[in-house]
């Protein structure tokens, strides 16, 4: 009960921190631009961890820790290609994306995969986008809200209805009163404490077992000889399929809207230069350190059933840290999942109130609009999470796949210079998502090679097929680009 009482007391804190900063923000926010895209002053450091907050919902710290326990050295490529899918985003799309927003005045994806099309294929384009925005993601954050509730549920023993209806509302709430300055503040606080657990967990699992020799030693004592193979229980060009299959999680990123809009919203280039490099250590500490604590919690608790995986960051936490400690590690859990969970309703937000109009038409309540719309959108989420039941990864791994074949090819054939024309842009949208969902329906491939590769290069065909050449302004901005400032915001 004293522990209990301890991690409850950890995250009644933690969350009033985060309610704290949606109160502080609302004074920072005056009209669309500065709710959706906090002004476009976001510094460095906050650029950094909220993107990376963002991008990693509870499959970093749960999904990436499970997958080692289960797979052993095979689960080294998943992790590498979360890292390569941050290497991709910041050292070939950032730049380019926020020199284009400025250039182009883009708020939102649907401007920018609308760019340079005539009045009737700009509507088609925005409101494609706009749909398959809102339908993936009202999946994606009924999974956040599913996770949170696990998590409350696991740690105090609330019925699960109830615990996602309250991690549910927390995210709201931050989210309604602040738009992207709290999400963006909340995010980077959530990033770091995300960051501190992924050091501390992995250095007490290891010296737990004894150390990196004794790691390795016991790894290769139990009797599963695929757990030290780096192709897992795959041969062949089944071992190469799970590569790039693995690899090409890194693909994701470029069709985010949630991740591309902190591109956007960036201060200056001097910024986003040292945004990417604190970035970069990000992801490689979070996921070589949940990557280790997999292989550890192996050999620690090696009994635990494959349908258990997952559950090894609780159970490493809870036997060996304090309570104290175990809590702040839940509130990590917690953050990865709101800190994904926000940012989407936001976009999911920016969709409806401003690609489709909808704030235009009530000039009074311009604010209030986007505010009722992201309450909407949390409410048809909850109830996703609470009446169309299945696996919290499941619906993740389909919206994060789709979304990057919906909008990666254009987004970084777009960046680099290539002239898009629009008939070409809708196509790439409609083959590369419906391709996605096809496949991950019906598809068993290795390493889901068809789901997550597949579908972004058939739209990147489509694109590069029907190109209509080079576009020497986005390449001239993109040289240029080191000359775009803006206004001071946080670090």
């Amino acid at each position: 009960m004293a522990a209990s009482a301890t991690v409850l007391l950890t995250l009644i804190v933690y969350q009033l921190i985060l309610l704290g900063v949606g109160v502080w923000a609302t004074g920072r926010v005056t009209d669309e631009e500065d709710y959706f895209l906090g002004g476009r002053r976001l510094g460095a450091i906050v650029a950094s961890l909220s993107y990376s907050a963002s991008s990693s919902s509870a499959y970093t710290l749960l999904g990436v820790s499970g997958a080692a326990y289960g797979l052993g050295l095979s689960a080294l490529w998943i992790a590498a290609g979360s890292v390569l899918g941050a290497v991709v985003a910041w050292f070939v799309v950032a730049s380019g994306m926020m020199a284009f927003s400025r250039r182009h005045g883009t708020v939102t994806i649907a401007d920018f995969m609308a760019h340079d099309a005539d009045d009737v294929w700009r509507q088609r384009i925005v409101v494609l986008t706009s749909t398959i925005v809102v339908f993936s993601f009202a999946f994606y954050v009924a999974a956040q809200f599913q996770g949170a509730g696990s998590t409350f549920s696991t740690a105090f023993g609330l019925p699960l209805p109830g615990a996602i209806i309250l991690g549910g509302m927390i995210v709201l709430i931050y989210t309604w009163l602040g738009g992207f300055w709290a999400v963006s503040v909340t995010d980077a606080v959530q990033g770091f404490l995300m960051l501190v657990t992924a050091v501390l967990l992995p250095i007490a699992a290891v010296s737990a077992v004894g150390g990196v020799p004794a790691l390795a030693d016991r790894l290769g004592a139990l009797d599963a000889p695929d757990l030290l193979r780096v192709s897992g229980q795959h041969v062949g060009l089944g071992a190469v399929g799970f590569i790039l299959g693995s690899l090409g999680i890194g693909l994701g990123p470029v069709g985010q809207p949630h991740l591309l809009v902190r591109f956007m919203a960036v201060r200056d280039a001097a910024a986003l230069r040292r945004a990417r490099l604190l970035t970069l250590f990000w992801f490689t500490i979070v996921f070589a350190g949940m990557f280790v604590a997999g292989l550890a919690g192996r050999v620690l608790l090696p009994s635990l059933p494959a349908s258990d995986a997952e559950s090894i960051f609780f159970l490493l936490a809870n036997s060996l840290f304090s309570p104290l400690i175990a809590g702040i590690m839940l509130a990590a859990v917690l953050s990865a999942i709101m800190s994904t969970a926000d940012s989407q309703l936001l976009v999911g937000a920016s969709s409806i109130a401003y690609d489709l109009g909808l704030s235009r038409r009530f000039p009074r309540t311009r604010l209030l609009v986007p505010r009722l719309t992201i309450a909407a959108l949390a409410v048809v989420s909850i109830l996703i999470a609470l009446y169309i039941p299945t696996t919290i990864f499941r619906r993740v791994l389909f919206a994060w796949s789709a979304l990057g074949a919906a909008f990666g090819p254009t987004v970084v054939l777009r960046i680099v210079g290539i002239r898009l024309s629009a008939p070409a842009v809708f196509a790439s949208m409609i083959v590369g998502f419906g391709s996605a969902a096809m496949f991950f329906a019906f598809s068993t491939s290795p390493g889901q090679i068809l789901e997550r590769v597949v579908p972004f290069a058939l739209g990147a065909t489509i694109l590069w097929v029907w190109r209509r050449g080079l576009d020497d302004g986005v390449r001239s901005a993109g040289r240029s680009r080191g000359r775009v400032a803006g206004s001071d915001g946080p670090q």
